[in-house]
């Protein structure tokens, strides 16, 4: 059985940059906090864990110390709240949703603002509390359907740095069908589109798919989605454990892909495994 990999796959730079950030603020002793999971990826959280970093849930749960604001950014009022309990602030976010967070907050000049993002997700929480910190009236919606009725004449509209561009396309059309006004800022990471294009390409030429990366990675379950478009027999692990030889049973040709919040190590056990079936 011939295993492929797709062209784009595995950590991007924002979580590459996490996990170094990450690494020498541990490496400096005493432990830290991250507020939630520095990265939707359950086994590096657990590496993570064991060098002392502990996750919590909320910033009033910082008493002292070092945090690490996650990848995905933090609220206006969570990263207040933490420099003024933590000894000190490592600032993890990832850039390119650190650039979205600056749109939110400068669309919000326009008094209403569209987040096309996952409602519940903390990417998206952030880009919310951002404009609405600035003054907006903001509503988050994952389709044309989740569109308000009473929305004004002009909108401001920001995206989940992970969402597909054809998701945003959906709600932009929608609004000019209705004749609002939209200020679009584009934030989707071009890491994610390489990577969904990527496995989407590979997915139409293969018997199977495995896509590599955490179960609660917004990023990763997307890949999957997108694949299993294309080719049905799709299978999103977390780990080389979960792969099961019967599962491939007559595939000639497996592709393998990896969300952005999967390092290499874990993407090399997958395939070895795929590769001794």
């Amino acid at each position: 059985m011939r295993v492929v990999l797709a062209d784009h796959a595995g950590a991007c730079y924002g979580v590459q940059r996490a996990l170094d950030l990450a690494s020498a603020a541990l490496r400096e002793g005493g432990g830290a906090y991250t507020l939630g999971p520095l990265i939707h990826n359950p086994q590096v959280v657990e590496s993570l864990a064991q060098q002392g970093a502990q996750v919590v849930e909320r910033a009033d749960q910082v008493r002292s110390g070092t945090v690490i604001v996650r990848s995905h950014g933090v609220t206006p009022q969570e990263r207040a709240c933490l420099e003024g309990r933590a000894d000190k602030v490592v600032d993890a976010t990832c850039p390119h949703v650190a650039r979205a967070q600056k749109a939110a907050e400068r669309l919000a000049a326009l008094g209403c603002v569209l987040v096309v993002g996952e409602p519940g997700h903390p990417e998206v929480a952030a880009l919310r509390e951002y404009a609405r910190a600035a003054g907006a009236e903001v509503h988050v919606v994952l389709s044309p359907d989740g569109l308000p009725s009473d929305l004004p004449e002009r909108v401001g509209v920001v995206v989940q740095t992970t969402q597909r561009a054809e998701t945003l396309q959906a709600v932009v059309d929608a609004l000019a069908q209705r004749g609002v006004s939209a200020q679009v800022k584009d934030t989707i990471c071009a890491a994610t589109t390489e990577r969904q294009a990527a496995a989407e390409a590979l997915a139409a030429q293969v018997d199977a798919m495995v896509v590599i990366g955490g179960k609660n990675s917004s990023n990763t379950t997307r890949l999957a989605e997108i694949c299993a478009l294309s080719c049905p027999r799709t299978f999103h692990v977390e780990s080389a454990n979960e792969v099961r030889a019967e599962a491939f049973a007559g595939c000639d040709t497996v592709g393998v892909t990896a969300g952005a919040s999967t390092p290499e190590d874990q993407i090399t056990a997958v395939v070895c495994a795929l590769q001794a079936l």
